[in-house]
């Protein structure tokens, strides 16, 4: 058998980890839509996964995010050792604590870029150092053990975002501020607003005004952002729920379905109908 050993320690089915570690390389494959938050540090593998539909590579020590509703499934990989760490909003709020940790829209609720983060061997001593603790805490069953294990998820999603920032360099000036708040307000309201002036209206500006900064950072335009957005939550819909196609036209804020099909059509070349089939096969 190739798995030598799975531990798993959970917190009142809101917050989990689980390590396994296998003998040998195995291969793991498991398509799903995520219904929770999680972090995958897979320390000894390689792979490439589907995330909402793209494709992405790694290969040695990587840490990455999923938020609930993504779509995740495995074209390939190997794995020697990884650990999942999984927790619902129940347990920690990424918007309550997003002043202090500011990891929502760059670890997570991130559709437009999945972040990969690629830990140094100092660093990963760090995450070892609070993976470690956290099997502590779950094991000792204290007083004030919710308290706990959040502060030690907090620290562990802390440090993740520190590497993302120093490796990424990602600056925090005009134009990056605003792509962060133009992609949070676009995750909160794509199902109601669809247009570049509803969102430029929110964040103070004028629709030329709000394209011009995204030419600054290389981006694609608000317009095409906002599709992008529409389009992902189409596709989660029509794989991984039974709605009709018309009460997926509705959900996203379409009034009329038709309509839907024909955006739908244009974005991906198939019909709401074709693809469903076609990817399902």
């Amino acid at each position: 058998m190739a798995i030598q050993n799975i531990q798993s320690y959970s917190y009142k089915n809101i917050f989990s980890l689980q390590t396994v570690q296998f003998q040998k390389f195995c291969v793991v494959n498991s398509p799903q839509q995520i219904e929770q938050f999680k972090i995958f540090w897979i320390k000894e593998g390689s792979g490439t996964y589907n995330i909402d539909f793209k494709s992405y590579s790694f290969k040695g020590n990587t840490l990455f995010f999923l938020s609930p509703g993504q779509v995740f499934s495995v074209v390939s990989e190997k794995m020697k050792e990884i650990y999942q760490l999984s927790f619902t909003r129940d347990f920690y709020c990424l918007q309550a604590h997003d002043t202090e940790v500011a990891c929502n829209g760059v670890l997570f609720n991130n559709v437009y870029e999945t972040p990969f983060v690629f830990p140094s061997e100092n660093e990963a001593e760090k995450l070892n150092f609070i993976l470690l603790s956290l099997v502590e805490e779950f094991e000792l069953e204290e007083t004030a053990q919710h308290d706990m294990l959040q502060s030690l998820l907090k620290q562990f999603i802390v440090y993740s975002v520190r590497m993302k920032e120093e490796k990424d360099v990602v600056k925090e000036n005009i134009e990056t501020k605003l792509f962060k708040d133009f992609s949070l307000l676009v995750e909160l309201n794509f199902t109601k607003l669809h247009s570049v002036t509803d969102y430029a209206n929110r964040l103070g500006l004028s629709p030329k005004s709000l394209t011009k900064h995204f030419k600054k950072i290389g981006t694609q335009t608000p317009s095409d952002f906002i599709k992008s957005r529409i389009i992902t939550e189409a596709k989660r819909l029509l794989l991984y729920t039974n709605k009709a196609i018309k009460h997926i036209a509705f959900e996203l804020g379409f009034n009329d379905p038709a309509y839907f099909s024909r955006f739908f059509t244009k974005a991906t070349g198939s019909s709401p109908k074709e693809f469903k089939k076609n990817y399902s096969l």
